[in-house]
């Protein structure tokens, strides 16, 4: 939902685009409705976690220590990290619950994204190559540019893992990169993607057959994923 930050609160500049801070959660809500509607025989299931983020006296603090579905701790370090802490909780129940054969997620995650790739391309990050490439080509045919990037494992792993809980919401490091590890501790052994899709899910120009505002990026790519497996 909409972002303030929370306790650890954005500038005032751009606040007002945080509107658009649900564009990974809306592109799952229109993807689901699309697959529907296409009557694509393939077994998907949504889910849309969702936080609201103000300022208030029920605020989750800097130095707060969260236990997530399943039991995982995580120590929080910056409550503007609030969407990899329910996109935790959503890997951890599909896995418990849905027995999926393979996880997606998609997000507006981290602006190290746009630092990295621009306003026009999304982070893919994936456990399994496979995946990875399908995702790639899908969003090749539907027109959204995804770029695979590193998980790095054997380089950052050990910044995800926290000394007063199981893990760090905000590891040091490449922020995109430590952002991925931390949802890949919930992820186990399921194979899994992840979308960072912080740069064109929102646009302040047009371009192509997109104008200014939120663009709807990823919901394209997320059908014809699907109807790929169909």
């Amino acid at each position: 939902t909409f972002d303030t930050g929370g306790i650890s609160i954005k500038p005032a500049d751009g606040m007002h685009l945080m509107r658009t801070d649900m564009a990974g959660g809306g592109a799952v809500i229109a993807a689901m409705i699309a697959i529907g509607t296409l009557g694509l025989p393939v077994r998907v299931t949504g889910l849309v976690p969702c936080a609201e983020n103000h300022v208030s006296g029920s605020s989750y603090r800097p130095g707060d220590i969260v236990t997530h579905y399943g039991g995982t701790t995580t120590e929080v370090t910056n409550t503007d990290a609030e969407g990899r802490m329910v996109l935790a909780d959503a890997l951890a129940y599909a896995r418990a619950t849905l027995k999926p054969d393979l996880l997606v997620d998609v997000a507006t995650l981290t602006g190290a994204m746009k630092v990295s790739l621009g306003t026009r391309t999304a982070g893919l990050f994936a456990t399994d190559d496979a995946l990875a490439e399908r995702l790639r080509q899908a969003g090749e045919r539907v027109g959204e540019a995804f770029w695979r990037m590193p998980l790095l494992e054997d380089q950052f792993a050990e910044a995800v893992v926290s000394e007063v809980a199981d893990i760090r919401q905000c590891p040091s490091g490449p922020s995109g990169i430590t952002a991925a590890l931390f949802l890949r501790q919930f992820t186990g052994d399921t194979p899994w993607a992840h979308l960072d899709i912080a740069g064109p899910a929102r646009s302040d120009k047009s371009y192509d057959d997109v104008v200014p505002g939120a663009t709807g990026f990823a919901a394209r790519t997320l059908v014809e994923l699907v109807a790929s497996y169909s």
